[in-house]
């Protein structure tokens, strides 16, 4: 069967070339495509987690229903012993922080200047939103908070303004006229969403420093993280039930709180990119099936010129398996050898781009063992699907018939 095989290969060398390269082109399509599709899917959930790891950031809203004596329309602001309430109160928080963000405050180092988002955190806002200190710094404090510390961390990009190339960390910086001394500046990450500013241009400082120096009332915001994703939307409950009983509104009252549940939108975009990567498949599977009706064409070809030879066989004793096995197992040769060629110029092609400075944008191509198996498993069912009709063919040939042509 290898000698056949080969003979034919030698004798119809255009023929079959261009059918191995055929389905070559159809691996490197779904191959490419959906290591494409893994690269970005990653390098989005990685931008997407700059944010901060299944974070909830609370803000205040609206009523829209009388409630124990109140109309509806009133404006319900978060305050800093809320914190401490839902702590206490909801079980389902493993971790939670005021937000105070100032606007106004201007931010200098001689002659250098810039107004960032001046926020006031405790210390474990940090650790949900990934906000990590470069090596020779740290992020605030309990002894910052406690002592209203005049400290702050700046972001990457705010440390580079003010700096340039010198070392940010023990230096001072002005904040209006207090002065406030450099204790970290955050390690770079990737963030594709913000609210407010982006962490890189924002200013860090102690909730009890900023309550002292700007004198707000009302928080911005609160962030806290959930125990695990399966008790989030139980939080979320029992948030409103606690600060309904403190504030006075309705618990059913949706518009009274707004939230973003990340972990929420972080599903969203797995199932996003699901169905891209289903998009991609079938656009490389469409490929890949051009390939696989070039094979079926050469077999039923091949079939055809040998159509007195395959009623030699059968009247000297080849059994109609014998003969069907011969013709699949050339169609599955001719399958392996361009899925081969296919899958190696996939390895140079995926590298070569991930060479490319876009990754920034659209990830690094990686062909994961998800992308391997599921051109395998395209490639499997095209040669199946290539080999039995002209096989069967093969295989049902009348001997006498087959003689005669």
């Amino acid at each position: 069967m290898w000698r056949e095989f080969f003979a034919d290969l030698r004798a119809q060398k255009l023929r079959t070339s261009l059918t191995v390269l055929g389905i070559a082109w159809g691996t490197v399509a779904v191959v490419v495509l959906l290591a494409f599709g893994v690269g970005l899917e990653r390098q989005t959930k990685k931008r997407f987690h700059g944010l901060g790891d299944r974070i909830v950031i609370l803000w205040g809203g609206r009523t829209t229903k009388p409630f124990a004596g109140f109309g509806d329309g009133r404006s319900i602001r978060l305050q800093a012993e809320d914190v401490p309430l839902l702590a206490r109160e909801v079980a389902e928080i493993e971790n939670i922080s005021p937000e105070y963000i100032t606007q106004n405050a201007r931010l200098r180092r001689g002659v250098k200047a810039a107004v960032p988002a001046v926020t006031g955190i405790l210390p474990v806002y940090g650790q949900m939103r990934n906000i990590i200190a470069e090596a020779g710094g740290r992020f605030i404090n309990d002894r910052d908070v406690a002592e209203r510390r005049r400290v702050a961390v700046l972001g990457d990009e705010l440390a580079k303004l003010l700096f340039e190339h010198d070392a940010p960390v023990g230096q001072q910086v002005f904040l209006g006229d207090a002065p406030f001394t450099v204790v970290g500046v955050m390690r770079p990450k990737l963030q594709n969403s913000s609210y407010q500013e982006r962490d890189k241009d924002r200013i860090f400082i102690p909730a009890t420093t900023h309550y002292a120096l700007f004198g707000n009332r009302f928080l911005s915001n609160i962030v806290y993280r959930a125990r695990s994703p399966e008790v989030t939307k139980a939080a979320e409950r029992r948030v409103y039930e606690t600060l309904g009983r403190k504030d006075r509104f309705d618990p059913q009252d949706k518009d009274a709180l707004a939230f973003w549940d990340t972990s929420e939108w972080e599903t969203r975009f797995g199932q996003m990119f699901v169905a891209f990567n289903i998009f991609f498949a079938i656009v490389g599977s469409f490929t890949l099936l051009v390939g696989g009706i070039g094979v079926a064409n050469i077999m039923y070809i091949v079939v055809r010129e040998r159509t007195r030879e395959i009623g030699v066989r059968r009247a000297v004793g080849a059994r109609r398996a014998d003969i069907m096995r011969q013709f699949f197992a050339e169609a599955l040769m001719i399958v392996s050898l361009g899925a081969m060629l296919g899958l190696l110029l996939s390895v140079g092609l995926v590298t070569a781009l991930g060479g490319l400075p876009i990754k920034e944008f659209v990830g690094v191509p990686t062909i994961s063992p998800t992308v391997l198996t599921a051109t395998l498993v395209l490639l499997a069912a095209v040669a199946f699907a290539a080999g039995l009709m002209p096989a069967r063919r093969a295989a049902a040939l009348d001997p006498v018939d087959a003689l005669r042509t």
